[in-house]
């Protein structure tokens, strides 16, 4: 793969992990004193973006959360950890995994609150796509992300293939 004439370099998972913490406070809750779902999503999309920007070394723009799992309240005062790793690098695009731990400070205990997987694609200033690095998984552990993320990049373009299909037939079925 070349960008501008060179050759991209293989980057390995552990390059671009990033890491994010964010105390929790009274404004981020709803009137349980529990973070906002959509602030948590907002961080896991900052968080993920960093990874993705590391690998591509460019823009990157979020294409989908595929997936995310809120395992587990969060309370004014906890604080927010968040590590992003990537998964896969495809042609363009990336998956990001997300997971996120609270850390009770007065107790000295965390647990595992959220994960999410997040697809990026990386642009140049324009806006038009620009092919990224290939991901060299290492471990078994990155290896066995590398294969998950290509089944579910598989799932979601059979996915969309359905939707457009079932559109298609919708479109053809209305009346004038």
């Amino acid at each position: 793969m070349e960008l501008n004439g060179h050759a991209l370099p293989i980057r390995r998972a552990s390059e671009s992990q990033s890491e994010m913490t964010e105390i929790i406070l009274p404004n981020d809750t709803n009137t349980l004193g529990n973070l906002l779902g959509g602030r948590l999503m907002h961080y896991i999309d900052l968080v993920g973006a960093m990874a993705a920007y590391r690998h591509s070394r460019t823009h990157v723009v979020t294409a989908s959360m595929d997936h995310i799992d809120f395992i587990a309240p969060v309370h004014v005062g906890d604080l927010l950890i968040l590590k992003s790793t990537l998964n896969r690098a495809f042609t363009t695009s990336m998956e990001v995994g997300v997971k996120v731990w609270v850390e009770n400070t007065i107790a000295g205990t965390h647990h595992h609150v959220a994960s999410a997987y997040l697809t990026f694609v990386a642009v140049d200033s324009q806006g038009r796509k620009v092919p990224v690095p290939k991901l060299e998984p290492e471990t078994e552990e990155e290896t066995r992300r590398y294969n998950d993320a290509g089944r579910r990049r598989e799932n979601r373009q059979r996915e969309h293939e359905h939707r457009t299909a079932a559109k298609a037939t919708r479109n053809d079925h209305s009346t004038p």
